[in-house]
């Protein structure tokens, strides 16, 4: 008997999930276990597993936006009459992506090229009716697209489909096969381009802006004497496994003044304040959409080769977009470093649920006085978002003397 597979909550905060390929095809044998699609979150792009068996008989959308218990896709037996189960789904409001966001199973060319020589496709002419899939109308819609300016590349005499969109959005047209030609289109002067919000993007801002506009922010910027680090961490890379980073000194120092300091590590609940046993650091990772924030948890107990490890290993599957929603859950503090980028000082915003959030510079030469004479040093400047609900200026700022005095010498790390 047929069944229907509906979109699942795949991470605690998901609304709604973008498709972005299917592994299966209608017709496909199916059984349990076996991965269907690939959907993007608002964490993470994750696959999509069956619990049924049968043949997949119908895909409900084949790339784009559907919401948590929206409708996926019916399996059943090969053959089956599936229109009765599929109208009732939809006449009982099953929450299922709009049509125009909609592709019909029967529409393979949206999604994949042909494998055969063809020249590069031209705009309909001007007057004559543009074929379209509903995915391609729905994003030129979006985009502010005139979709007669876009050359098809698709079936039934050059339909206009998913590809076509991308291409003219980055002002070339979808060649079917080898090299690109030149730019078809030359977008105008003071013209403009729309981008879909992705699922990640939406999430980080929900969140910031819950957090920017709820947690009343105040800031604390210190300067920390980077010489001993930098002589430090030489001589610790000759011996460690894996080159440790100045990241890597940065997570260690903050392990140790948030243990000295346990109000920082803390949140706002609302009724209460919860201080947190384990120091579980969150990492902002920059990536395409935005940034990702895998912790490393208890990170008071690692070394410095097991956080440089597990941190460069976060960031690979964060640029893979493999990260997993349990890898970024549990933070109680989190560091933002742009120091690689050249930025000096920055302030963040707090990552909810933390009380705090570290914004970490780069290291730079400026003259400094030593022992009265003027020298040229190292020195590093971070500063400490606090929510003033949990954190007061006088506990974020022994904090800050705390994580100061560890980083400008490592070896109070050891102690």
């Amino acid at each position: 008997m047929a069944e229907i597979i509906r979109m699942p909550r795949m991470s605690d905060t998901m609304e709604e999930g973008n498709i972005v390929s299917w592994l299966k095809k209608v017709g496909d044998k199916v059984e349990s276990g076996d991965v269907l699609a690939e959907v993007e979150t608002d964490k993470a792009t994750m696959e999509l597993e069956t619990y049924q068996e049968g043949t997949l008989l119908y895909i409900g959308v084949e790339q784009g936006v559907i919401p948590v218990n929206g409708l996926l896709a019916i399996v059943g037996e090969e053959g089956e009459d599936y229109q009765a189960l599929l109208d009732q789904a939809e006449s009982g409001g099953n929450g299922a992506a709009p049509a125009p966001e909609s592709v019909p199973a029967s529409t393979p060319d949206e999604t994949s090229a042909s494998s055969t020589q063809a020249p590069a496709p031209a705009p309909a002419a001007e007057g004559q009716r543009v074929k379209a899939s509903p995915l391609a109308k729905a994003m030129a819609e979006k985009a502010g697209i005139d979709l007669s300016r876009v050359a098809g590349s698709g079936g039934d005499g050059g339909r206009v489909v998913k590809r076509d969109i991308e291409a003219f959005l980055e002002g070339q047209p979808a060649s079917m096969s080898g090299p690109a030609p030149a730019p078809l289109v030359t977008m105008p002067a003071g013209g403009f381009t729309d981008v879909p919000v992705s699922q990640m993007r939406k999430t980080i801002a929900r969140r910031l802006g819950e957090s920017k506009f709820s947690a009343p922010h105040f800031y604390l910027t210190i300067e920390v004497d980077m010489d001993q680090a930098m002589i430090d961490r030489k001589m610790i890379n000759e011996l460690a496994p894996s080159k440790i980073s100045f990241n890597d000194l940065v997570i260690k120092a903050a392990t140790k003044a948030l243990r000295l300091h346990p109000g920082i590590n803390s949140s706002w609940l609302g009724d209460r304040i919860r201080t947190n046993h384990d120091i579980n650091i969150g990492v902002a990772v920059a990536v395409d959409e935005g940034l990702l924030v895998p912790v490393v948890r208890q990170a008071d107990l690692k070394s410095l080769t097991q956080i440089n490890q597990e941190v460069a290993a976060f960031a690979e599957k964060a640029k893979n977009k493999k990260l997993q929603p349990e890898e970024m859950q549990g933070n109680t503090f989190t560091i933002s470093n742009l120091g690689m980028f050249g930025i000096e000082e920055f302030t963040a915003i707090i990552n909810p649920p933390d009380a705090c959030i570290l914004a970490v510079g780069g290291i730079s030469q400026k003259p400094v006085v030593k022992d009265g004479q003027i020298t040229v040093g190292h020195r590093m400047k971070v500063t400490l978002s606090c929510d003033h609900r949990v954190v007061d200026g006088a506990m974020g700022a022994k904090f800050l003397q705390t994580f100061s005095q560890m980083l400008s010498a490592p070896v109070r790390m050891l102690v």
